[in-house]
């Protein structure tokens, strides 16, 4: 039976074969994969808001969007290793990807230390600078302080899994990060509910279980002698690898950074509208996570295929499997709309107790819900451009329908709605504004695709 399951989930080739099918059965193990790793920040939110109150999971997600900040450099780093390694494995080159892989490795050790440094100096202000209530800004700070001390194994874990991905296997991300869940959720309820360790737990929850995950990948590597070698001699700094895996990865870390800071100005304006506000905030993107799970799965799937594809000289090839693949993830998104429109009050009701708080996020959720359907196409094709190397078109649109189009609107929305009764205006521009930067984003995205700059672009 297992024997079967490594046979459907093991390592993909995209280079043969139909597309549809190879981008699936590449993309289900990760989307399980994805699925889980949204637990971490679910049973976050869940037992915190259960034991702790609103107000503590107010406190969570008021410090992720300036975490995520924080990780901009892992997300370059993990996108330009990624490119590497699908096409070096998508043409055979022995060589390369072993000097690739060795780098990256070096490359994450520099990158965490400096991460730790920085962080630890630039938390408080930030919350102070956000206008962050003092009801919560401590537990804030406590938060973020834990999950930057054990910012190495979030970050390994997160660029080891994109090796293993670029190699085209999807399993044993999945395992690992599966073992890390039940661990994390485990811990959590242990260190909140049982030992009343509050925010702090659930960080710490995180970060041990995050450390396991990241063992269990370098073991995985170690194991994969049969396309590329892990000696020391790749681990020394090679700067030609690490300059591509910086110039590759860069715009998708900058496309990150952008995404985050607008979510950081935004969350500067959500903090005006008070705890009630935050907290539904919190539920809506702890929900939408899970939502635009099969989007990113899709978006990730889509840039190995392409890659290993075009590493193979196969461009008719990767015309072919992304007007599949995002078609695929059109249908999946429309079936997920559905889901929400249907049984979102529910779905609220799990975070807290509070009637009027879950009655709120399944109000502004279904303002959110059609938007999904746009964001599988732009996902899907950004995936395909990425995967050919082109991952500064995409950093463009993302600049463009966040910061352009996103953040001028919320806060001209909010300014425009208010009155004597709603003197800070009408927290519903928060999602409508998303939405709309979401619609205009897959047109966006669909034109430059169509294109075809990103055909010129492999290493």
């Amino acid at each position: 039976m297992l024997e079967k399951v490594a046979h459907l989930f093991g390592q993909v080739d995209m280079t043969e074969g139909r597309p549809w099918e190879k981008i699936v059965m590449f993309t289900i193990p990760m989307l399980i994969g994805n699925i889980a790793q949204q637990l971490y920040n679910t049973v976050d939110s869940i037992v915190v808001g259960k034991y702790e109150g609103d107000n503590a999971l107010a406190a969570v997600g008021s410090a992720s969007p300036i975490f995520n900040l924080l990780l901009v450099l892992f997300v370059g780093i993990s996108m330009g290793a990624g490119i590497m390694v699908s096409q070096y494995y998508g043409s055979r080159d022995r060589e390369n990807l072993s000097r690739t892989i060795g780098s990256t490795i070096t490359l994450t050790a520099i990158a965490s230390v400096l991460l730790m440094i920085v962080g630890t100096l630039a938390i408080r202000p930030l919350l102070v600078l956000l206008d962050t209530p003092e009801s919560i800004i401590g537990w804030c700070t406590s938060y973020l302080m834990i999950l930057l001390w054990g910012i190495a194994g979030l970050a390994y874990y997160n660029i080891l899994c994109g090796i293993l991905r670029g190699l085209g296997d999807s399993l044993s991300a999945l395992v690992y990060l599966l073992i890390a869940t039940v661990i994390n959720i485990v811990l959590d309820i242990w260190f909140v509910a049982g030992l009343h360790l509050g925010v702090a737990g659930v960080a710490l929850a995180t970060v041990i279980a995050q450390l396991v995950s990241a063992v269990l990948c370098v073991l995985k590597l170690r194991r994969m002698t049969e396309f590329f070698d892990l000696k020391p001699q790749y681990l020394k700094p090679d700067k030609s690898s690490m300059a591509t895996v910086i110039r590759l990865g860069l715009p998708s870390g900058i496309t990150q950074a952008i995404f985050s800071l607008a979510m950081v100005v935004v969350q500067s304006l959500t903090n005006s509208f008070g705890e009630m506000i935050i907290a539904a905030n919190v539920i809506i993107m702890r929900v939408d996570g899970f939502a635009m799970m099969p989007n990113f799965s899709f978006g990730t799937a889509m840039t190995t295929y392409a890659g290993q594809n075009v590493g193979a000289k196969q461009l008719d090839r990767v015309k072919q499997g992304a007007k599949q693949g995002t078609l695929i993830a059109v249908c999946i998104s429309a079936v997920i709309t559905g889901m929400i429109l249907l049984f979102g009050p529910h779905l609220m009701g799990i975070f807290t107790n509070t009637e009027e708080l879950a009655r709120l996020s399944a109000d502004m959720m279904k303002i959110l819900a059609v938007g999904y359907i746009a964001m599988a196409v732009t996902q899907s094709l950004s995936g395909v451009m990425r995967g050919a190397g082109d991952t500064v078109t995409p950093m463009w649109i993302s600049l463009a329908t966040t910061v352009g189009i996103r953040v001028p609107l919320v806060y001209g929305l909010v300014y425009l709605t208010r009155t004597p009764q709603l003197p800070q205006g009408r927290y519903e521009s928060l999602w409508i504004s998303l939405l709309t930067a979401w619609i205009l984003g897959a047109v966006i995205t669909f034109l430059f695709y169509r294109l075809g700059r990103w055909k010129k672009k492999a290493l």
